[in-house]
């Protein structure tokens, strides 16, 4: 009783706060405008052709800062990219938004990312309106029937789905959000099973879009010679310490061997009580009144044949996901189309309603990408490297590079862009000082994969609280306690190892 009373409080403490944001626009105004004219100031004491030093931390600070109070991460972002803008010249702001948007959007990385964004969501809205997700989930639903079965086999499904993050956040979450509500499992705690699965084990397998890019990446840094960059990755996996914790943490609390506590508790209250989708939440735009019924055989082969061929496909065209899902589409417009499904008109709306569910994602991630840029022109990343220059050592070099990239990415929400940056830095001072390339290479995809993971604005996360349908915020509150769990026990693992290598 007294959880159902607790929660409808903190609901209306909640629209309590959000009313007096809304009636006191020009206390913000001021609030941030003072800010705002902070960060101008500070640019008039920066002495030109000097680094940025403690002030390249700032806008990262801000945007943590702006996140808390007003839980919508793409504001929070584009606050500290103004900031940064500021920072850097007070006198182009609006030059320097348009030359890094247009700078950001030509990137092929992102123009990769909008693409296959947009192409699962219109997979996925193909799926829905096919009835195949339906057809999937009730076959689960026969076969699983407690709320710990359904939470494992949530992790299950993610660890099969393991070549690509992206794939793992948006399919394994829409084919078991039906099956999760039946079991009053709330949305926050599926999107952190998701994500989970995702980053955590995908730099685990050899066959993933993160061993393709980061084997070529170690290549390119002299960290190996050219051609062995798999056989170095490889050889890491074993030291990727945060991606074999996290995987142990989600299994426990799947489990139920690890509680629930802090924001997951009280989302877990909410949906004992009745309601897994967390309050304020629209639906996600997948328009499934016009499904038609079909056997359950064939509803189960129409889900289980396109992602066949969207795996079979990104191995084929050498693990690339935007070719697979192309493949994929393709083929299910041909399989949906030859069974009367849907009409083409249909399918090629729900292809184009799909796009339209993922560009608030795709917004997230290309802003993440801009402050990304804003922060390598203020020299985030080489400041945070050589304020912890002073304490490396053989036996703490791993940990620390841990440590250092972990906050980086965190910072940042790129657990791919940053390590452009960085590989330069990090591994000519593995080699100076004799250490495992592999343990160094491990600990470097564990600060990645933990940035990814923690971050509320990193890809990874906005995609499993968009395919889970929650707010990013939501699953970043509810998942961030067990994400620092496993960051504590790989700084832990990483010291061991260090000294162990030493």
């Amino acid at each position: 009783m007294s959880s159902d009373i607790a929660q409808p409080g903190a609901d209306s403490n909640l629209l309590r706060a959000e009313d007096k944001t809304t009636n006191s626009p020009q206390k913000w105004m001021i609030f941030f405008g003072s800010i705002m004219a902070f960060f101008a100031y500070l640019s008039t004491q920066h002495v030109e052709g000097e680094p940025y030093g403690f002030y390249s931390l700032l806008p990262a600070l801000l945007i943590l800062f702006v996140a808390v109070i007003t839980k919508k991460p793409l504001e929070s972002i584009f606050a500290g990219i103004i900031a940064g803008l500021l920072l850097l010249d007070p006198t182009n702001v609006i030059t320097g938004l348009g030359d890094l948007s247009l700078n950001v959007v030509m990137d092929e990385t992102i123009a990769w990312i909008v693409l296959v964004c947009g192409m699962m969501g219109g997979l996925i809205n193909m799926l829905e309106r096919g009835g195949s997700v339906l057809s999937f989930g009730e076959m689960l639903a026969k076969r699983i029937k407690t709320k710990r079965g359904t939470m494992l086999t949530t992790c299950t499904l993610g660890i099969m789905v393991f070549i690509d993050d992206y794939l793992n956040s948006l399919a394994v979450s829409a084919s078991m959000k039906n099956l999760t509500d039946r079991y009053k499992i709330s949305r926050e705690k599926l999107a952190f099973l998701v994500d989970s699965t995702a980053a955590p084990v995908c730099i685990l397998v050899p066959v993933s879009t993160w061993a393709v890019y980061f084997a070529a990446l170690l290549e390119e840094n002299g960290a190996v010679a050219e051609g062995n960059g798999m056989s170095l990755y490889i050889e890491s996996i074993p030291y990727m310490v945060y991606g074999w914790v996290a995987l142990l943490v989600v299994f426990l609390v799947a489990a139920g061997i690890l509680g629930d506590f802090g924001a997951m508790k009280t989302a877990e209250k909410r949906a004992q009580a009745g309601q897994p989708i967390p309050p304020g939440i629209q639906q996600d735009g997948f328009d499934t009144s016009g499904m038609k019924k079909t056997a359950p055989i064939v509803g189960l082969l129409n889900f289980l044949m396109p992602m066949a061929v969207l795996v079979a496909a990104s191995v084929y065209y050498e693990i690339d996901l935007l070719l697979g899902a192309l493949v994929a589409s393709m083929f299910t417009m041909v399989l949906y189309f030859w069974q009367r499904l849907l009409s083409f008109g249909q399918l090629v709306d729900s292809m184009l309603d799909g796009f339209k569910v993922m560009l608030h994602p795709i917004a997230v991630v290309c802003a993440g990408f801009m402050v990304k840029e804003v922060n390598d022109q203020l020299g985030m990343t080489p400041y945070i490297i050589d304020s912890l220059a002073p304490y490396l050592s053989k036996e703490l070099l791993p940990a620390l590079v841990f440590a250092s990239m972990a906050a980086v990415v965190f910072a940042t929400g790129s657990s791919w862009g940053v390590f452009v940056v960085s590989l330069p830095i990090v591994i000519p001072m593995a080699i100076s000082l004799d250490m495992s390339m592999p343990l160094t290479v491990g600990a470097l995809l564990s600060a990645s994969a933990f940035g990814s993971h923690a971050c509320f604005f990193s890809d990874s996360t906005v995609l499993s609280s968009q395919g889970s349908g929650c707010t990013p915020m939501q699953h970043a509150m509810t998942q961030i306690p067990y994400a620092l769990i496993g960051a504590v026990l790989a700084f832990a693992s990483l010291i061991v190892l260090g000294f162990v290598f030493a």
